[in-house]
């Protein structure tokens, strides 16, 4: 009974990341924002607080004129100028009793400083409040000949100093300009970037010609890009032209004289062991050649969703007639993956060779496990042998192109290609591959593709 696959840590999370667009967004908002409090701040020094005082100083000479008025006024004028100043100033004059509630006129800093400068201005006995016996509004007592009075007025006076809803209209106006104002030159700013991003991606998936950078762009230094990442883009497509061209002639040229000594090998050498070992060496010449092509061909492959299952199994059963290798394949039949099929047949095909040549067990028989688990938005299929695995400090180093190791696993018998092979093939399907070696023994090789 084979014993159950290890589980590896799986992978790191991703870092959090800020698109280039909403960087610029948000650091302009911030330039805007303390641009805006400065400004704030200058108003509020050069303008608003001296406003402030200045009303104030009107307010003090009302209260001053209508002291001295009811002062220098007899009974019957002082009732015709109360009602005159209600009337016409909407100033209310009333009497004011020891027993009156009132809520101090200090909201805010600026109610604080206007009260203040009353005070300076009519007495210490002064009060200004903002609220008395439950009546609204701008209220200041003060006394005349020992008798104590409230000079009531409309809060409107200070009204559009302090604070009030127009004030707060121009702030939110202010605010959604600046914000679309910000939004629009973020886009101007990481257009050209984002466009630059998508050419690279093209590129990259050996696409060279099709997403090409518009040479007319107004700025100066986006023009000189997008023209030398232009011609950088048509001198790969030269070079993959000429690549492919080469290749081709490769193949062509050495597996002819190949073929050819093959035949002449087995026509003319008498000795039957001899002719054996030639044909052997001849046919591992052939592998390396393949195997070079196959790396170095280009990478266009058609993803599409496809069982799992039934990949493994039809690329199992060229191995499962032989007699040094068993197999088990424990794959549920639901298991779909994004993925192309006849990569995916590759990358098993070479696993198992790899198994077959280098993970036998102590009997000369190489028993090979296949499972597969989801994880997540993945599909983590498991290819796990029980032969002797791999030095701990030599794991990375498998996958590198033409690296050979010290160990029989990766002793010197073919281009050092197989494994760099399978991992540039997983990569074209959008997937990963990583090595690690079982704590019972074997590697394991677990490829981690996208669920379909």
């Amino acid at each position: 009974m084979n014993a159950p696959l290890e589980l590896e840590p799986g992978p790191r999370p991703p870092r959090v990341s800020v698109s280039l667009f909403w960087r610029t967004f948000f650091l302009l908002i911030l330039l805007l924002v303390g641009s805006t409090l400065g400004w704030y701040q200058l108003f509020r020094t050069l303008e608003y607080e001296p406003r402030v005082i200045d009303n104030s100083r009107q307010i003090a000479s009302l209260v001053n004129l209508s002291r001295a008025a009811l002062i220098h006024s007899d009974a019957i004028a002082r009732v015709s100028l109360i009602k005159t100043l209600a009337e016409q100033e909407k100033v209310r004059i009333l009497p004011r009793e020891p027993g009156d509630r009132f809520e101090p006129f200090a909201l805010n800093e600026l109610e604080q400083g206007m009260s203040r400068e009353l005070q300076t201005r009519l007495g210490p006995g002064t009060v200004v409040a903002r609220n008395v016996n439950g009546e609204d509004g701008l209220w200041v007592g003060f006394s005349i000949e020992g008798d104590s009075y409230w000079l009531l007025m409309d809060r409107s006076r200070v009204g559009a100093l302090v604070g009030g809803p127009t004030w707060l209209l121009w702030l939110a106006t202010i605010g959604a300009l600046s914000l679309v104002g910000a939004a629009i030159l973020a886009r101007l700013i990481n257009q050209p970037l984002r466009q630059l991003s998508l050419a690279a991606a093209r590129v990259r998936e050996g696409d060279y010609l099709r997403h090409r950078l518009d040479e007319g762009a107004l700025s100066s230094e986006i023009r000189e890009v997008n023209i030398g990442f232009n011609r950088m883009a048509e001198q790969l497509s030269k070079i993959e032209q000429e690549r492919a061209e080469m290749l081709a002639g490769i193949s062509h040229d050495l597996r002819t004289p190949l073929a050819r000594l093959r035949l002449e090998t087995e026509m003319s050498v008498p000795d039957a062991e001899a002719r054996e070992h030639m044909a052997a060496d001849i046919s591992q010449v052939d592998t390396i050649i393949s195997k070079f092509l196959d790396y170095a061909r280009p990478d266009h492959i058609a993803l599409e969703t496809m069982p799992l299952a039934e990949v493994v199994k039809a690329s199992v059963l060229p191995f499962t007639g032989r007699e040094d290798m068993q197999v088990q394949v424990t794959i549920p039949p639901e298991y779909r993956v994004v993925g192309d099929e006849i990569e995916l047949s590759r990358v098993l095909s070479n696993l198992l060779e790899n198994a077959r040549r280098y993970g036998q067990s102590n009997d000369g028989v190489t028993r090979v496990r296949i499972a597969a688990t989801l994880q997540d938005n993945w599909v983590v299929l498991r290819v796990r042998d029980h032969g002797p695995g791999v030095p701990a400090e030599q794991l990375a180093d498998l996958t590198r192109p033409f690296y050979r190791g010290d160990s029989a696993r990766t002793s010197a018998s073919g281009a050092g290609l197989g494994l760099a092979i399978v991992v540039k093939m997983v990569e074209n399907m959008g997937g990963t591959l990583q090595l690690v070696n079982s704590p019972s023994g074997g590697l394991m090789a677990v490829i981690r593709l996208t669920r379909g």
